[in-house]
């Protein structure tokens, strides 16, 4: 983050790739001008066609931009448009923008290096910001881009350049809500005198008040020791001194298994509770390859579809965003596009399909689990209404805050989200672990009684794969 000249008011200068990250950055800059190089304009242009998520943000910004135009002449264009929020006429979220909108309406003087010629994009860019500089010397000019390598060459030449920071959901992402809080050893004895315990239907209760209560989330995990001896789940936040907590089953035991499927870790006994919860609709799950994300929580869809009945059938999507090169189109339905993608799926259903009978028992359960379990992709998803569906959407951190609210939204009655990922593995461009979709509805929803988080610690997929994650 540059210094910023607080005497001097801000003339931010957009990159493309920031305008189509978040169309609504025209109105993110509070009291500050905004300039839109010709460049930027060409870009815009080039890139509005198509189905893309890109295309749609871009076509979007020229809306905007055609919105705050109306009506406008030469002068006023040549004056700076007032940036007014499109909510400000009872039409949606009004952004708190007063500043104004400036365009590149002559030829700048371009004075860069020779090695820097104007004629690419992003030199077009630093030498409009250079000569802005001379030009606007009541206005400190910065550079506003998602390209870290335009940001690098800014500041060889001098130039202040920024990263778009209104989309981060935090400064860090250590500072992320894990959905566990380790109580103090002496716990019980601070809260002894003013504690109230009771049962219902089998399930037992503490009325908690103290100071501890402040800080606690609603379904937030708590845990005293790591050997299970005291591990409950915050189900009434009544005030920041009173908390009503439950005490969770224990998945770990054998006779407690969902689908064959036992918690060997806390993480993963949270984790059994909030997905066998009816109560709870909306489930996160993170951790590194190996913590069993994507097995809990096809076991527990299994045993609320097939067991239980609480819901029609699990429908499993993903994005579909490559580690290498991609391997091109694929033939078939959408349920058979999808297939190379959801290998994480099948790896885990083998696990899952084990049954006493043989090969016989393994393939009657293989039919009967594959009638209930639905393929989907995520570019199909808009307008659609899931009823009564246990929904699974795996690698969720390659979602941007705006696809990820497009998906749960899609919810209907009856119906039960998880979203699975890990937010160290992100293969969408221009994401971070602070911007990531899935970062964004873990800070959001932790404040909801009706969802539950929890961060995987421990890999259980092999000691081979434990010795790699930490090694390699």
């Amino acid at each position: 983050m540059i210094k910023r000249e607080n005497d001097k008011p801000c003339l931010f200068i957009l990159d493309t790739n920031v305008l189509m990250h978040d169309p609504t950055a025209l109105f993110r800059f509070q009291e500050h001008d905004i300039f839109l190089p010709m460049m930027v304009l060409e870009e815009l242009d080039r890139g509005k066609k198509g189905m893309s998520e890109v295309a749609r943000n871009v076509r979007q910004v020229s809306r905007f931009l055609d919105q705050l135009m109306l009506n406008a002449d030469k002068e006023e264009i040549d004056a700076g448009l007032q940036i007014l929020s499109p909510g400000a006429n009872g039409g949606g979220i009004v952004f708190p923008a007063t500043g104004r909108l400036f365009f590149q309406t002559e030829p700048l003087d371009l004075k860069l290096p020779t090695a820097l010629p104007g004629s690419t994009p992003d030199n077009n860019i630093l030498g409009t910001a250079q000569a802005l500089r001379e030009l606007r010397d009541d206005r400190q000019v910065i550079i506003v881009s998602k390209d870290i390598n335009l940001r690098i060459k800014a500041a060889v030449l001098g130039i202040p350049a920024e990263d778009y920071s209104n989309d981060q959901v935090l400064d860090d992402a250590t500072l992320l809500y894990t959905g566990l809080d380790i109580l103090p050893d002496d716990f019980w004895e601070r809260h002894q005198k003013d504690l109230d315990a009771w049962k219902e239907e089998g399930r037992s209760f503490y009325r908690i008040t103290g100071p501890d209560v402040a800080d606690w989330y609603p379904a937030q995990c708590l845990s005293l020791g790591d050997n299970g001896s005291f591990e409950a789940i915050v189900r009434e936040k009544r005030s920041d001194t009173e908390a009503v907590i439950e005490l969770v089953d224990d998945y770990r035991l054998q006779r407690h298994n969902v689908w064959g499927i036992t918690a060997r870790n806390r993480e993963q006994n949270f984790a059994l509770n909030m997905l066998m919860d009816p109560e709870v609709d909306f489930v996160t799950l993170l951790g590194a390859a190996g913590t069993g994300k994507t097995l809990l929580a096809l076991a527990a869809g299994l045993a609320q579809v097939l067991d239980r009945g609480l819901y029609r059938e699990i429908i499993m999507t993903r994005v579909t965003v490559p580690v290498g090169e991609d391997i091109g189109f694929l033939p078939g339905t959408e349920e058979e596009k999808m297939t190379p993608w959801m290998g994480a799926l099948m790896d885990n259903l083998e696990v899952l399909t084990q049954p006493e009978g043989g090969e016989w028992g393994r393939a009657a359960t293989n039919d009967l689990i594959r009638n209930r379990i639905r393929i989907s992709s995520l570019n199909f998803m808009r307008g659609r209404t899931f009823l009564n569906k246990y929904i699974i959407l795996d690698e969720a951190q390659n979602l941007t805050a705006k696809q990820m609210k497009t998906l749960i939204t899609r919810a209907g009655p009856g119906t039960k989200f998880v979203c699975l990922g890990n937010i160290s593995q992100i293969d969408t461009p221009y994401l971070t672990e602070t911007t990531s979709g899935l970062t964004y509805v873990v800070d959001r929803f932790k404040n909801w009684p009706h969802s539950g988080h929890i961060t995987l610690m421990r890999g259980e997929r092999s000691r081979l794969a434990d010795f790699a994650s930490q090694e390699l």
